[in-house]
């Protein structure tokens, strides 16, 4: 199976893409919307075709990014079907005991409600990886204090469903605000301080019950961001540039096709960072392209006019991506890479020059 765990930062959520070895098909759990643009980099970078973009409940500290896959990828939105009418967008509304399948791999819908009435857990088939979204933490459970949250029905859905899963099943929550990454059941039966150990119920909801916790900031824009699962009031989703079919790597570099480049080479200012002489090697120059060596770019910055888009270019793509890096270290905002460099450029059969070239 494929299985990467992302993390977003400002809100410490972590989102899971879980993929079929055998015919590719993925799912993503907790998706947030401003990591729209790696995800879906990672998906495609990686070549698997997304099903579903699932939610462990409805956040109140970010806003899922589902919506935003749904209208990238055209897969199914998936979440808890006890939030009810209100919810929006999601058509696969999932309750205990349904399966999400992807490829030949599925996953097992837990009902874990008592952060929140909807909160729902996902079990791989083979009972090795749970996530837990905010049910059970990583030494911790989700607060229950807001939107139907009730300590007594959290602490069933962790003893009564998530501690009965085997013991060296491993537990991905949606959060984690230590750095730490996964834990075990064994480990949180053991070592869990709200709910470990020998605590009983009363422990547990006496403890839950006197955190005293802020509210969370987002949480007046995000629960109902998230109710419409993740889609903008305007209905649009945000562009990465205005000026181009520019997209974004998951190493997170701005990319161009050279086709584009081709046909609007009047419209960008080509900045070429290869050294001087492979300019007229085998693979050439692209007409008009304005010769600035990457070791020099830093320092010359002030030679480059900011009238146009500037896009990058090298001998494979690779030192062009750390140029755009630093033009936007140097303030130049409508800036993008040319995916492969001349390599692709000339397996495109584009023209090339090998003779004189402009200067900056």
């Amino acid at each position: 199976m494929i299985f990467r765990q992302l993390f977003d930062a400002a809100s410490s959520t972590y989102t899971y893409l879980l993929g079929c070895a055998a015919t590719r098909q993925a799912v993503i759990i907790d998706p947030v919307f401003e990591q729209h643009l790696r995800d879906r980099a990672l998906i495609d970078e990686l070549g698997l075709q997304l099903v579903v973009a699932l939610d462990t409940h409805c956040h109140a500290d970010h806003v899922t990014g589902a919506w935003l896959m749904q209208q990238a990828t055209g897969c199914r939105i998936g979440i808890s079907a006890r939030y009810g009418d209100g919810l929006r967008g999601a058509d696969l509304r999932l309750d205990d005991g349904d399966r999400v399948a992807f490829g030949q791999r599925h996953l097992d819908v837990l009902a874990t409600p008592g952060h929140t009435d909807g909160c729902i857990s996902y079990v791989l088939d083979e009972r090795s990886k749970v996530f837990t979204g905010d049910s059970l933490l990583i030494r911790g459970a989700g607060r229950c204090d807001f939107q139907q949250g009730n300590a007594a029905t959290l602490y069933r859905s962790i003893t009564g469903q998530l501690f009965t899963l085997p013991e060296d099943c491993l537990v991905f929550p949606a959060h984690d605000y230590s750095g730490r990454t996964m834990s075990s059941i064994a480990e949180e039966r053991a070592h869990n301080p709200r709910i470990g150990g020998q605590a009983d119920e009363r422990d547990f909801v006496g403890f839950m019950e006197n955190l005293h916790l802020p509210h969370p900031k987002q949480i007046d824009a995000a629960v109902p961001a998230n109710m419409r699962s993740g889609r903008p009031q305007d209905g649009k989703p945000p562009q990465v540039a205005d000026w181009a079919p520019v997209r974004q790597t998951y190493a997170g570099l701005i990319e161009i096709d050279p086709e584009w480049v081709s046909e609007h080479l009047a419209d960008v200012l080509l900045l070429d960072v290869r050294q001087e002489g492979e300019l007229d090697e085998r693979l050439g120059h692209i007409q008009g392209a304005r010769p600035l060596p990457l070791n020099e770019l830093k320092q010359r910055l002030g030679e480059i006019p900011h009238d146009k888009p500037v896009v990058t270019v090298c001998h494979a793509g690779m030192r062009s991506g750390q140029a755009t890096v630093i033009l936007r270290q140097g303030g130049f905002q409508r800036v993008a890479n040319m995916r492969g460099g001349m390599l692709t450029w000339h397996q495109l059969g584009l023209p090339v020059e090998r003779d004189a070239h402009p200067t900056v």
